[in-house]
């Protein structure tokens, strides 16, 4: 099948190079003629580890090409996938659509006969039937179907995510729809992948809906995890009590910073903003957004206490920046509140981050960026894991410990323990949930009720 992929970002360049990989015939189009020219020489533009090598073999073998040229593009195709961006509109929390409406526009005016229309991207529910209505109004005469297929992808795992799905959400209205998507999905149905057909609507909302639990996951563990600190119980033997239960499960039960990346964020403030539209607040999805905002603030007080209550002069190694590990995504990344705190206190930042350089570098102004942990340590005042990178797990201990001014250590990711940290020479040790290391005889509360 041949199909038509507008948006090389993170999901449609994942999707575009996946399908391929089916044996389908793959365009992905996009207007940056940079990224474009990049991609035509294998290079990939974002980090996703196996992307490149599976992008290669995809061009070498014929069935992955790119291009500018929509017209050319949709030349024969059966579908054609809308992954463009959607970010959070300034002022009102709602999914900006305009780059989804432009490309509907467009593809009204050079699509084939009988095409079917997908939207990938995430938008709110209504969404697919206003990009039918943009079709009809610019080619009256355009026979063609829309379908609802929002993606699932986890960053820094999405090509296992699209190989071997969780499940893959389609929506259609017709017969002729819903068979273009089980031939596109074919490869994953004939592995017994599930295949969730639904109506536009319901798939529009499941995409929401799964990313607002997940993030309420999140929040909640954090939320239990500030109450620990304050009874003296250990936030991951609670969340691994917890998430054995089958009807809890242990996913998203990791205590932290709060939530980033570029899908929990704009995706609840936007599912809050339809149930304001509906006059059906989301009122357990409004609070997961104020804690998790909370959280992050409260990450900062943790550091502040560490300073001595003053972040001015002091020297703090900060590990990791992307909101995750395997990404150089640094949409919302706890970093972002993190560090200007540091560097507008008055602290000398150093940060080491495998892949968080190229979008660090204008997204934090006023750091040293070092190549490596140690270096980033030595003379430090205060070492703060902020993304638990493998290279930040299996860190000399010791070594950092002995290099630092003074041998204090947040790991606001609970890398490390108590123990570790004793033994490696810290003088304080803080994480999130759990007791400390203060320079007395042993571990106490963080925060001991009076």
């Amino acid at each position: 099948m041949k199909i038509a992929m507008i948006g090389t970002g993170y999901v449609g360049l994942v999707s575009g190079v996946c399908f391929s990989d089916f044996g389908h015939e793959v365009i992905c189009v996009d207007k940056d003629a940079d990224k474009i020219a990049r991609l035509e020489r294998g290079e990939v533009p974002i980090f996703e580890p196996g992307l490149d090598e599976l992008l290669s073999r995809n061009i070498e073998a014929g069935r992955l090409s790119f291009t500018r040229d929509l017209q050319r593009a949709l030349d024969g195709v059966q579908a054609v996938f809308i992954a463009v961006g959607t970010p959070t509109r300034r002022g009102d929390g709602h999914a900006d659509l305009s780059y989804v409406m432009a490309a509907a526009e467009e593809i009204a005016r050079a699509a084939p006969q009988g095409v079917v229309v997908v939207t990938k991207s995430t938008v709110p529910v209504g969404t697919n039937r206003r990009v039918a209505e943009a079709i009809r109004r610019a080619n009256p005469e355009l026979d063609f179907d829309v379908a609802s297929n929002p993606e699932f992808l986890r960053e820094g795992a999405a090509i296992d995510d699209f190989m071997r799905p969780d499940r893959v959400v389609v929506g259609v209205e017709n017969e002729r729809a819903g068979q273009i998507m089980a031939d596109i999905y074919r490869p994953l149905f004939l592995r017994d992948f599930p295949i969730v057909t639904t109506d536009l609507e319901s798939a529009e909302m499941i995409k929401y809906a799964a990313n607002a639990f997940l993030a309420t996951k999140i929040t909640f563990i954090n939320e239990v995890a500030a109450l620990c600190e304050k009874v003296g119980a250990d936030v991951k033997e609670v969340a691994k009590g917890i998430g054995l239960d089958g009807r809890i499960g242990n996913k998203f039960l990791h205590a932290g910073p709060g939530y980033g990346g570029s899908c929990f964020p704009k995706d609840t403030k936007a599912l809050a903003r339809i149930g304001q539209e509906h006059a059906s607040p989301m009122q357990i999805v409004e609070t997961v957004i104020k804690v998790n905002e909370e959280t992050k603030r409260r990450m900062i007080d943790k550091l502040l206490d560490l300073c001595g209550g003053s972040f001015n002069g002091k020297t703090v190694a900060v590990l990791g920046v992307t909101f995750k590990p395997n990404t150089d995504d640094m949409r919302d990344a706890p970093s972002l509140t993190l560090v200007p705190a540091l560097v507008g206190g008055g602290a000398k930042v150093r940060v080491c981050d495998p892949q968080g350089r190229h979008e660090g570098e204008a997204l934090l102004p006023g750091v040293a960026w070092c190549d490596d942990a140690y270096g980033a340590a030595d003379g430090a005042d205060l070492m703060v894991i902020l993304t638990e990178w493998n290279e930040f797990r299996g860190l000399d201990l010791g070594r950092m410990a002995g290099a630092m001014a003074h041998p204090r250590m947040a790991d606001l990711r609970n890398v490390y323990s108590v123990a570790d940290a004793r033994q490696a020479g810290f003088e304080t040790y803080v994480s999130v949930g759990r007791a400390i290391l203060t320079d007395s005889a042993g571990p106490t509360l963080q925060n001991p009720v009076e």
